[in-house]
């Protein structure tokens, strides 16, 4: 497959001598930590479907991801094929993450809450050779989604299914046999052992155009935004993170697959999110970091017998994905001795601007953080100059955590001879450097730190019998940043209800993640004079249903 990369060897020398990139890949650092001590503590996972809490070392990952490796090899995955993953906070998303890099091919990760619909899209669109789900997660079967879709899949050689039963069982398929005990196991994997510039993720981020783009990722450009990160957040090896983002989020991805390794510490998963779990983890296991979007944040905050537990170890939460609402921060630092940091990322670019450890609460609330070393952002004006500090214009970023293009979309890579990347987000500059995001020229809402394709929901909705017209904004919420509000103009003599809508997105397969919040029916869209529909007026007509 042409992955359609946008890898000069120009930019690749240039990173590496001035040190913007490592030039290591995740098995140096594992092979340090191993070195170090095989049985210091990798990862304990805690699945709401069992019930049950799985603990492994780091020697104890590193033989499994290897034997996964060699089965994947068996059945005839090689560099560059694509694995997808659509599983939730199991230790076997990071153990699967490593087989795939340890041969040389792609991890594409996926929400567990993709369907029919998106599933179809994204595992054609990337040719995946395996896909492994649960078998069942909040309730819902995976394996007849899958076998649904099949058909329509021609490079779909393999389904498995964590916690299933039978052959397409998970650990039945891919983990009975001591594969890693043959005695050509480490030649075999030593021979394909990938290099700091071979793709190793393919993760889809919600696009305008209506499809999803897959960004794809190496080694440089995820391990050296991170060593900066974990200096820039004084994280050792004495440190144990603590994640309920998911994992198939690139929040969840690089800091708590990757970055715990780099580390050779503890990463504690929740599959679901719970403020009282977590809580009990975070005490429970001494977290002493943890990143996620504000609802995660406020849950915490506000849960209302916090105060029985000690959470004095945990130092740092980093909240981004939508601005942290001043009134909660000043309860949590009132409250609380962790400190909370405001940041602003992408899929495409990690998480370059964040807020210091030694900032002032009130740069939490009022800001997005600088760039960390080796990141670069500016703010531009319609006319593509800087505009000066103060002035509302479109951020651009560069540098070392940039993704190495659209898979199979090279085209669209919106990044200039310059390395200055397009991020759609519209910001101001504050005069210490650090930026401020003040909406989005790209039509999507953030919903809880996720962003929703609006593009995707109104193609959908538009296809429903009833209606004539309809636009997808946000609606402010305090917890979740926003929610989606659906207007729509109706076909003459039709009628269509919030449980009218509900039912029509559930039989169309939509992601449940996709469901707009509040339905409102109108009689004309508001517009333009050339006929564009005015959303800047919608949004002002959402505000009154915040809740």
């Amino acid at each position: 497959m042409d992955l359609g990369l946008d890898l000069p060897q120009k930019r690749i020398d240039a990173f590496v001598k001035s040190g913007a990139w490592v030039d290591r890949t995740l098995f140096d650092y594992l092979d340090d930590v191993l070195a170090h001590d095989p049985d210091l503590p990798a990862i304990t996972d805690y699945n709401g479907e069992t019930g049950q809490s799985t603990s492994l070392s780091y020697g104890e990952l590193d033989r499994i991801s290897r034997r996964l490796a060699l089965a994947l090899i068996k059945l005839g995955v090689g560099k560059r094929d694509v694995v997808s993953l659509q599983m939730p906070n199991w230790w076997q998303f990071t153990a699967m993450h490593l087989a795939c890099a340890r041969i040389g091919a792609i991890t594409n990760p996926l929400m567990p809450i993709f369907r029919e619909r998106e599933l179809s899209f994204m595992l054609g669109f990337a040719e995946s050779k395996v896909v492994i789900t649960p078998h069942i997660f909040r309730g819902f079967e995976y394996k007849p989604m899958i076998e649904s879709i099949r058909g329509d899949l021609p490079n779909l050689k393999h389904a498995f299914y964590v916690g299933g039963a039978g052959a397409d069982d998970f650990a039945t398929a891919l983990l009975d046999e001591a594969l890693e005990d043959t005695a050509d196991a480490d030649a075999t994997l030593a021979t394909l052992r990938p290099t700091p510039n071979d793709v190793n993720e393919v993760i889809y981020t919600s696009g305008t155009t209506g499809q999803p783009k897959g960004v794809m990722h190496t080694a440089n450009s995820t391990l050296s935004h991170l060593k900066n990160w974990t200096t820039h957040h004084h994280l050792s090896s004495e440190d144990k993170v603590f994640m309920a983002s998911p994992l198939a989020h690139q929040t969840g991805f690089l800091y708590a697959i990757l970055m715990p390794v780099m580390l050779g510490v503890e990463v504690v998963l929740l599959d679901r999110w719970s403020a009282p779990v977590g809580v009990e983890l975070i005490q429970k296991h001494g977290a002493t970091f943890t990143m996620g979007a504000t609802p995660f944040l406020s849950d915490l905050v506000e849960m209302p017998n916090v105060e029985d537990f000690d959470l004095s170890k945990l130092r740092t939460f980093v909240c981004a994905g939508a601005p942290v609402p001043p009134a909660l921060v000043q309860k949590q630092s009132e409250n609380f001795t962790f400190k909370v940091l405001s940041g602003w990322g992408m899929t495409e670019c990690a998480c370059p601007t964040i807020c210091s450890p030694d900032d002032p609460n009130e740069k939490v609330w009022t800001s997005d953080g600088g760039p960390l070393p080796h990141s670069e952002v500016i703010v531009h004006g319609p006319d593509g100059k800087p505009l000066p500090q103060g002035k509302e214009g479109i951020l651009k970023v560069r540098g070392q955590s940039m993704f190495v293009g659209y898979l199979k979309k090279p085209e669209m890579h919106g990044t200039d001879g310059d390395g200055w990347f397009d991020t759609g987000d519209q910001a101001f500059m504050h005069p210490d450097g650090y930026i401020r995001i003040t909406g989005r020229a790209k039509d999507i809402i953030i919903r809880g730190g996720e962003n929703i394709p609006v593009v995707e929901v109104e193609d959908v909705l538009y296809r429903h019998p009833s209606v004539a017209e309809v636009a997808v904004v946000g609606i402010p919420d305090d917890r979740m940043g926003e929610l989606g509000c659906a207007f729509v103009t109706l076909q003459a003599g039709s009628s269509l209800d919030m449980a009218g809508m509900i039912h029509y997105l559930e039989e169309t397969k939509t992601a449940k993640q996709y469901w707009p919040e509040h339905l409102e029916v109108i009689d004309e869209m508001p517009r333009t004079p050339s006929g564009k529909i005015q959303k800047f007026k919608l949004r002002d007509m959402a505000k009154e249903f915040s809740r």
